[in-house]
């Protein structure tokens, strides 16, 4: 591996090598040769628009289990969260309120938050304190996450999936405009 001043030049399988190696130490948590190996590792992995939505089985929790590609025909949409992502608790009632309460008795909607590797009492009792209704599925070791981001990447992000499966707009964190963006391609794919 060389470092040339402030640019990592290393492979993928290098790169994912170091951050599996660093991530997990404090010491390096936001060193910025570890932060430019999670980038090229996001740039090469990236899904893109238009790309087809990596499928995965989830389970709620109370266990049943929901596969992605079952969804299909279907507008999608996916809330990567987790119980101590201040910006998913801020997201979360707009996502209630302007999305889920909007759609929820549409057949051809489904949305899913996905609440990164935490315990079944976790997710219920994240859901009860955020006033949520729409379903939260469970990611036991983040595995999901790991097919549309870094596993240790930040969160929250939304993934709009349309019918086909395809993907047709990803979000990061909460942006008030981005996020109108976000419920007006909704409210024009179900038009």
């Amino acid at each position: 591996m060389q470092f040339a001043g402030d640019v990592l030049d290393m492979s993928l399988p290098m790169a994912e090598e170091v951050l599996a190696r660093f991530k997990a130490d404090e010491r390096f948590a936001n060193h910025k040769k570890l932060l430019a190996a999670e980038e090229l590792i996001v740039k090469e992995r990236a899904l893109q628009v238009d790309q087809q939505a990596p499928d995965f089985t989830m389970k709620d929790p109370d266990g049943k289990e929901v596969k992605l590609s079952d969804l299909r025909g279907k507008v999608v949409m996916l809330q990567f969260t987790a119980s101590w992502c201040g910006v998913c608790r801020k997201e979360m009632p707009f996502i209630e309120k302007d999305i889920w309460q909007k759609h929820k008795d549409n057949a051809n909607f489904a949305l899913i938050g996905i609440d990164r590797d935490e315990p079944v009492e976790t997710v219920l009792k994240f859901a009860e304190t955020t006033g949520v209704t729409y379903p939260l599925a469970l990611d036991p070791g983040a595995d999901i996450f790991a097919k549309y981001a870094v596993r240790d990447a930040g969160i929250t992000r939304n993934v709009l999936i349309d019918k086909e499966g395809k993907i047709v707009m990803m979000t990061r964190l909460y942006k008030e405009d981005e996020f109108a963006s976000l419920v007006q391609k909704i409210d024009e794919m179900l038009k």
